[in-house]
């Protein structure tokens, strides 16, 4: 199937439609809240308005230092970024009653594009359990070869429909849209950061893990070639 391509322009666009359906639900509880404080004379109204507008200024904050680092450029190219900082904005973004999130991970830099790629297969994650339940985030080896497994354990649990083959970059419409961005995105995050991202399901849990792609055979042959005639055609 062919890969779609996305122009910057229409990228930035579903991105940007992506990021503002995050963020307008919260922005709009408080200006409901501040439309309460103004029109109230009730201490209970006024009171019920104040909180609504903490939790939602806080919900907004949180969705907004997420998206900076998931999917904005949190820093200059090439930077590293704290998995510290990527926990915190994880926690801040789902951490709930309804979801609770674990995080396995060493206190290191790692390359910017695979922390990206982490929080948007976080975001994957809490897809696959609507009803909400356990996520477990664990990261091993170093920042250059990292391993990822993300599982999703909950009530109906399952793979979110057309997310491989959106993360392979080859949709089933062969289109993208505002509803698609996300898992389109982390394809390309991946790929970045040469990762390859796999899929599995068993019972109530579901399982992503995401690891360095394997080098194409042809790479490993040239390697090969060139060592031989280091070694004056002989091979070892």
């Amino acid at each position: 199937m062919t890969t779609v391509t996305l122009d910057a322009l229409d990228l930035s666009a579903l991105l940007c439609s992506r990021v503002c359906h995050d963020v307008i639900s919260p922005v709009g509880a408080i200006v409901n809240g501040l439309e309460v404080l103004e029109d109230e004379d009730s201490a209970e109204m006024r009171d019920f308005a104040l909180d609504l507008i903490r939790k939602s200024a806080r919900q907004a904050s949180a969705r907004l230092q997420f998206a900076r680092i998931a999917f904005g450029a949190a820093g200059s190219a090439g930077a590293s970024i704290d998995l510290a900082d990527a926990e915190n904005v994880a926690r801040g973004m789902f951490g709930d009653e309804k979801t609770k999130l674990t995080w396995s991970a060493p206190r290191a830099l790692f390359p910017k594009n695979k922390v990206k790629l982490v929080l948007n297969l976080v975001v994957i994650a809490v897809t696959a359990i609507p009803r909400g339940g356990v996520i477990n985030v664990s990261i091993t080896g170093e920042g250059d070869a990292p391993v990822f497994v993300l599982t999703a354990k909950g009530a109906y649990a399952r793979i979110p429909p057309h997310v491989e083959k959106l993360i392979a970059g080859t949709p089933e419409s062969g289109t993208v849209d505002a509803h698609a961005i996300q898992p389109f995105y982390a394809g390309l995050v991946a790929r970045a950061a040469e990762m390859d991202v796999r899929f599995s399901i068993e019972g109530d849990t579901v399982t992503i893990r995401a690891e360095p792609a394997a080098a194409p055979a042809g790479d490993v042959e040239d390697v090969r070639d060139s060592d031989d005639h280091q070694d004056g055609g002989n091979g070892i």
